[in-house]
């Protein structure tokens, strides 16, 4: 939306000036002006207008008021599911950069370079038993136990890890963008209904033995794969943007272990009794934007001295 066409939609919505509008919603000034100079509106806001004048009456303020509160968290999802792509094409891209290096070239074709069968099916068998571990699932021990959310919420890291490998052994970057793109606009709930969570969880090893024992295409197995994965996340609390940073985290935390004996058996894994997880969680936290370089530093100074 154009800033002049701004000027007059708002005036439908009941509005006597901009200034009227953007205070309403929350804008600074100083906004207005590089609007103005732009004859540029940001996408939320005008998704917000857009939306309320589809409504066509508006009585009175507390309707306006319930109006605005339900399109922003709306405008805001959508305005950040245009970077979905881009973050996608980043992670997957990553993740054959990783396993270009871990397992050699040619890992798609089911080996890695010193001849060890790969089976990214069993990986995610194992990561959602993993899941499920950090859960009070046990009807004989630590009943009334809380679930470790952080740690599952890295085991989801985990898990997609694998299933991005998967993907990528069956076709290409763009292609996998493509597939993946529509499941990443979703709204992760707060409320976390813990049983829910592990039946749900639970199905993505349904999944993967299917497709391991021939009972469902690999592509059609793919598809449903994807679908139950960011079903898994948004009952977990795990957003797609934090799915994606703490990707980032475990990506480069993969990469610090391979880099200091985690394949010879040499990798200390526990940080002045800590698990390095924790230690990247942290850190990540701490990091309002992420970077691969930095982060990988950040974990060289914590790291342990034999």
């Amino acid at each position: 939306m154009l800033y002049k066409d701004m000027k007059d939609s708002i005036k439908v919505l009941g509005f006597l000036s901009i200034e009227d509008f953007v205070h309403y919603i929350g804008v600074t000034p100083s906004d207005i002006l590089e609007w103005e100079e732009k004859d540029e509106v940001p996408y939320t806001v005008s998704l917000i207008i857009h939306l309320l004048k589809g409504d066509k009456n508006l009585p009175n303020n507390e309707t306006l008021d319930n109006l605005v509160e339900e399109c922003l968290p709306l405008a805001e999802l959508l305005e950040e599911a245009s970077s979905f792509p881009h973050k996608l094409e980043e992670m997957f891209l990553l993740q054959k950069e990783l396993n270009d290096s871990t397992n050699g070239k040619n890992w798609e074709l089911g080996r890695n370079k010193y001849g060890k069968e790969i089976n990214w099916l069993r990986c995610i068998h194992m990561e959602v038993a993993e899941l499920i571990d950090s859960t009070p699932w046990k009807h004989w021990k630590n009943i009334n136990s809380e679930p470790d959310m952080n740690n599952i919420h890295v085991e989801l890291v985990d898990i997609w890890h694998f299933l991005m490998s998967y993907i990528l052994q069956e076709t290409n970057v763009p292609r996998a963008v493509s597939l993946v793109n529509t499941h990443c606009i979703y709204e992760a709930l707060e409320d976390i209904d813990v049983k829910l969570m592990v039946k749900e969880a639970e199905k993505l090893s349904y999944i993967s033995l299917a497709i391991e024992t021939g009972n469902m295409p690999t592509f059609s197995g793919i598809e449903r794969f994807i679908d139950q994965f960011f079903r898994c996340c948004k009952i977990s609390g795990l957003s797609f943007t934090w799915l994606q940073k703490l990707y980032i985290g475990k990506n480069c935390l993969n990469k610090f272990r391979q880099d200091h004996g985690y394949k010879e058996g040499t990798y200390i894994k526990t940080w002045n009794n800590e698990e390095d997880n924790v230690v990247m969680v942290r850190v990540l936290e701490e990091m309002e934007n992420v970077s691969f370089k930095e982060l990988y530093e950040k974990l060289e100074e914590s790291y342990p001295s034999k």
